[in-house]
């Protein structure tokens, strides 16, 4: 099979090829590309070929950080895993050389290749190693099928998201969707008080503004908010790609904590995107049921009351290009354990 790799600069062919795959992430998507483009990052759209075929996509972009700069690949490359063992060794090839031409310490994959010793023992072959960081990029992703009636997905639901969503309800709560730049400087303002509760790093509004514009140019975004007694207390950004509806980015304050207004806006979510055809409703990551400790331990439980079930992929892979990469890999070894992953 005589791989090839080449840049892709249509977005007609690279839907196509998406379209073809439907993989279960955005973020090998057209808008995904032009939304990291936007932001000023050097980009690479790839295509993988057997000569004139498309087999594969690869959306690759540089991170560039005194700690070590990297080339990422982000929930790709898209390819069928069974051929794995005959298209990475040429992906890699052609990226090894870019790599060094762009000054890149290391190349770091996030795959949505099943987590199996199989595809363990293909990176391994390549010189691969895990990468010390966790969750990237979600490894672990929590679905629902959303191809049953409504009535068979909320009876999968747990007892608790199905009361909490009939209180919202009785409660008055209100949601409404929304695209508007308005309602994601409304949206930012409780996602930063979420963060400073929860301790995690927010991503910039820039960041968020640049998801929303990118996205919205085919109507594939929409920012939820949930409202009591005209107050907005929840909040959450969906990104609709590859058949899929997939909530990206939540927020909610603590007033008013006995109204179950979080469980109310995704059930809505999940009731829009059923509407509009879409056969799965992705609530990104989370971790495991025995992780406890976890950070995100009340968060995945939130997601799981919904019912559905999990979907894991191979852990972060790394291939060293230089010896700054293990200064990268210390500092996110401490950040690691800072943040309690």
């Amino acid at each position: 099979m005589p791989i090839n790799i080449k840049t892709i600069e249509s977005a007609i062919e690279w839907r196509e090829a998406e379209t073809f795959f439907k993989p279960h992430t955005f973020l090998q998507s057209w808008e995904w590309t032009l939304s990291q483009e936007a932001l000023g990052r050097k980009i690479f759209r790839l295509g993988i070929y057997d000569e004139n075929k498309i087999i594969g996509l690869a959306f690759v972009y540089f991170i560039k950080a005194k700690r070590g700069s990297f080339l990422f690949c982000p929930h790709g490359p898209i390819i069928d895993w069974q051929k794995a063992d005959i298209v990475l060794p040429t992906l890699l090839e052609y990226l090894i050389k870019l790599g060094k031409e762009i000054k890149a310490d290391f190349i770091r994959f996030s795959p949505l290749a099943g987590d199996s010793p199989a595809n363990q023992k293909i990176f391994k072959k390549l010189n691969f190693r895990p990468a010390p960081v966790h969750m990237m990029h979600p490894e672990l992703s929590w679905m629902v099928d959303l191809t049953p009636p409504l009535e068979t997905i909320l009876s999968g639901m747990e007892k608790r998201t199905r009361y909490s969503i009939r209180k919202a309800e009785k409660d008055g709560v209100e949601i409404i969707s929304s695209s508007s730049q308005n309602d994601l400087d409304k949206f930012y303002e409780i996602y930063r008080q979420t963060a400073d509760r929860q301790g995690f790093v927010p991503y910039a509004k820039d960041y968020l503004e640049k998801e929303l514009q990118s996205f919205l140019k085919n109507d594939k975004i929409k920012i939820y908010l949930a409202y009591y007694q005209k107050e907005l207390i929840a909040a959450a950004m969906v990104v609709y790609a590859n058949n899929s509806a997939f909530y990206h980015h939540g927020a909610s304050i603590r007033k008013f904590s006995n109204i179950t207004a979080s469980e109310s806006l995704q059930f809505e979510a999940i009731k829009e995107a059923k509407i509009n055809g879409l056969s799965y409703y992705n609530f990104w990551g989370i971790v495991k049921e025995k992780e406890t400790k976890h950070p995100w331990a009340g968060l995945s439980k939130f997601k799981r009351g919904f019912g559905g079930f999990e979907e894991e992929y191979l852990h972060a892979q790394d291939y060293i290009l230089t010896v700054k990469y293990w200064l990268n890999y210390l500092i996110e070894i401490i950040r690691k354990i800072k943040r309690g992953y």
